[in-house]
This record gives C-alpha cells, sequence and structure tokens, in this order.
C-alpha cells in the first residue's frame, strides 16, 4: 500500500521514511528554462551550476542569492561533473565531446572522437577515484536542433566510455544499449549504474537502469537490470551513502533500495531530468525538472565528490 505524505512524498516501503524529513517542503528556487539538467554542486563556492540546454546556457545558483549566468552561450551543454581536484566536467552536445574547464577558465578537450569517428552526443559524465572519465554517448544532441545541431550519428552503436587518466586512451565499455543516459558509481565503486531511456523514442524500448560489476578499475561485465521505472524515463541519477539509488522519473524522484526496491517517491510538478546532493553536509537534493530548479531536504547524505 502506498501512503501519501502531503503529496510530496509517496512512501511504498518503511525504510523510506528513514531517509526523507515529511515536514521537509518541495521549494522551488528558479523557473524559466526550455530543459533544466546537469545539476553539480561546488561546495567550495556555496553554489550549484546547472544546464539550460536548449537556451543555450549554464546557469549558477547560490542560495540566499538566486540565480545567475554562469557560461552563455554553453555549446548545448548538458551534463556536468567534478573531478578530484575539482575541475568542471561537462559534456557538449553541440561539440559532440567531453570538455574541462581549468581552474583559469580555458576549455580541454578530454574526448571528441572514438576509432576515427565523430561521438554522437556525450551526454552524462562521472569522474571515479582513479582519474578515469565515464560517459554515455547517445544520439539526442544530434536528433535536430533543439538541444544541439541536426546530424547523422558516425557511431554504429550508442555506447558507454571511459577515458584513461594517464594515457588519455578512449575505451568503449558498453555498446548495447538503446540510449544510455545517466550513470552514477556505487560508493565503493565497485558497480556502475547506467540508464537507458531508449524508450523516449519507442514505447517498446528499455526505460530501466542496469548495473555492472566493475572489473580492475577498467571494465563492466555481468550487466543487469536494476529496476524498471513505472512513470517515466531514467535519466539522471545519484546515490547516497547508503547505496540507495535516487532518479529522475516522469513524476518526479524515485528512490530504490540497493537491493532493487523501490523505497518511495518524492512528486514533482515538471518531469525531472537530473539531480544532485549539495549544501554544506550534502544532505539537501537539488532538481532540475523541465523548467526549474527544486529542492528538498533530505536525512541521507550524497555520495559524491569533492
Amino acid at each position: 500500500m502506498v501512503k501519501m505524505v502531503d503529496r510530496v512524498y509517496e512512501i511504498h516501503d518503511p525504510r523510506f521514511c528513514n531517509l526523507i524529513v515529511q515536514s521537509a517542503e518541495l521549494e522551488e528556487l528558479y523557473t524559466g528554462c526550455r530543459w533544466a539538467e546537469g545539476p553539480v554542486w561546488f561546495a567550495d563556492m556555496n553554489c550549484l551550476l546547472f544546464s539550460d540546454i536548449p537556451n543555450q546556457r549554464m546557469l549558477r545558483y547560490i542560495p540566499g542569492e538566486g540565480v545567475s549566468i554562469y557560461r552563455e552561450p554553453s555549446n548545448f551543454v548538458n551534463g556536468n561533473t567534478r573531478d578530484r581536484q575539482g575541475r568542471l566536467v561537462s559534456c557538449e552536445h553541440a561539440g559532440r565531446r567531453v570538455i574541462r574547464t581549468e581552474v583559469d577558465g580555458s576549455i580541454t578537450v578530454l574526448a571528441d572522437r572514438f576509432e576515427g569517428r565523430r561521438l554522437n552526443s556525450p551526454n552524462d559524465v562521472v569522474v571515479k577515484s582513479d582519474g578515469s572519465v565515464w560517459f554515455t554517448d547517445p544520439t539526442y544532441g544530434i536528433l535536430s536542433d533543439y538541444e544541439g545541431y541536426h546530424a547523422e550519428p558516425e557511431q554504429p552503436s550508442r555506447n558507454v566510455y571511459r577515458l584513461d587518466p594517464e594515457t588519455g586512451t578512449l575505451s568503449m565499455v558498453a555498446d548495447d544499449f538503446g540510449q544510455p543516459n545517466g550513470l552514477a558509481f556505487s560508493p565503493d565503486e565497485k558497480l556502475l549504474y547506467v540508464a537507458d531511456s531508449a524508450a523516449s523514442h519507442d514505447e517498446t524500448a528499455p526505460r530501466h537502469i542496469r548495473v555492472f560489476d566493475v572489473v580492475d578499475g577498467t571494465r563492466l561485465e555481468s550487466g543487469r537490470v536494476f529496476c524498471t521505472l513505472d512513470c517515466g524515463l531514467p535519466d539522471g541519477f545519484r546515490l547516497d551513502l547508503a547505496g540507495n539509488l535516487w532518479t529522475s522519473a516522469g513524476d518526479g524522484v524515485h528512490c530504490f533500495a540497493p537491493d532493487g526496491t523501490l523505497l518511495g517517491k518524492i512528486l514533482v510538478p515538471q518531469t525531472v531530468a537530473n539531480l544532485t546532493f549539495g549544501g554544506p553536509r550534502r544532505n539537501r537534493l537539488f532538481i532540475t525538472a523541465t523548467k526549474s530548479l527544486y529542492a528538498v531536504y533530505l536525512t541521507t547524505t550524497g555520495a559524491q565528490y569533492p
């Protein structure tokens, strides 16, 4: 039986009650985007950066001050993360590349080709503790001129990649996705979760998150379905320190236990694209949902660095 709490939470499992603050409100912090995406928290600067892909801009939210322009034009940047040195790593649809913003503001291209052919349109990215960069490469950014530039894909498949931090070698670690999307490591980095959102353009295609064993820190094995969403598609997601997975969905944010059980939902008025933990204690969940940026306080802590 599903229990509703003030129309913000759906409790599917009693364990969800220990993760949420039932009196906490869902706050809309900003609106005015066309498709809000890619939130990343900068604790050292007390701010959140996020993408507004079709509007060709990246925005910066500072608690108590509001939202301002961080970068415009953005080259249709989608997903963002930070490496262990605190540098911003981003996926560009227009450039069809993964880039890093250096401390002086200059841009370094990390990857834009695989086996001599252009990438499709890198979507989301994570950096492992060893410095390796892992990212997904669906075709969303080249399907039309709305979130990138229309083009024919040069890659024969839609892949997940790993960029070696020492050699710069780009390796394909998975090629059996319809449209690979969000991705995240488990807190101990022994598992990698990857969303497949191919149902966005084919109702018969997957709308699930898969999980892989990470072997020797470089390879993926034993891929299996971790969870399937009952509303909308899995896009971006994050894990907390207990290994619970918090994912975007059509009706809000869905929380799954490490065993794949749906614990509960945070209901959001707009379709959620992505989310991240932030705030001084990493217990505030920032949610990018269609036109708006939302936030809600939780009792759990996000597993993310720095």
